[in-house]
């Protein structure tokens, strides 16, 4: 039985490797060292390494349902496991948390989630759950789709936050060894906005 995925990309991933076999040849005789941990949403419709103009060895990724980090005293394996892969054996000098808009996972934080269909999902939206506390309660009167923008947004710079709740990640900011980055992409657009701390706002780029 032939799988029908792969038989429809044959085409493409010839056309890949013609433009970048030499480098996939030479990340795969001497291992990657990427520049940068990309934290990203699960969602099919990001793709980071075009939005990026990435080439392979770019970019190390976690992606995951709205772009989440738990916070240290919720260290969840998977996730983690990755960023310590990153922070302490590839070195990567950059942590980018991007979120983006007509996100499902925070539009989720809006409608009723069956435990008992889908338990996971509902304790992982959980750790989203502040972003939309956060809006709520300091902006009123928005439409349906600033709210949804500013909760997007507030999520980047939450798990920035969570991020930072990581002694290790802390020792390397703290030894400017490490700097994080929170994007949010306007789908619509392919516009990325970017988080200044100093303003506490997200400019577009």
């Amino acid at each position: 039985m032939s799988d029908s995925i792969l038989v429809h990309s044959v085409p493409a991933r010839r056309s890949y490797f013609e433009k970048h076999g030499e480098l996939i040849q030479k990340l795969a005789q001497h291992g990657q060292s990427p520049h940068a941990l990309f934290i990203g949403c699960s969602d099919s419709r990001i793709m980071p390494e075009q939005i990026l103009g990435a080439e392979p060895g770019d970019f190390f990724m976690i992606r995951n349902v709205a772009n989440i980090i738990p916070p240290y005293y919720q260290t969840e394996i998977g996730i983690v496991s990755a960023l310590e892969f990153a922070i302490f054996y590839l070195n990567v000098s950059h942590v980018i948390v991007c979120g983006h808009t007509d996100c499902g996972g925070i539009k989720g934080l809006d409608t009723w989630i069956d435990m008992s269909q889908t338990p996971a999902l509902s304790r992982w939206l959980d750790l989203a759950r502040p972003s939309q506390r956060d809006v709520d309660f300091a902006m009123r009167n928005l439409s349906p789709e600033e709210r949804h923008r500013a909760i997007v947004e507030r999520n980047v710079i939450n798990q920035l936050n969570n991020l930072q709740s990581y002694p290790f990640v802390r020792e390397r900011l703290e030894a400017d060894r490490l700097e994080l980055h929170g994007w949010v992409l306007h789908l619509e657009t392919q516009q990325i906005s970017t988080y200044n701390p100093e303003s506490s706002q997200f400019t577009i780029f």
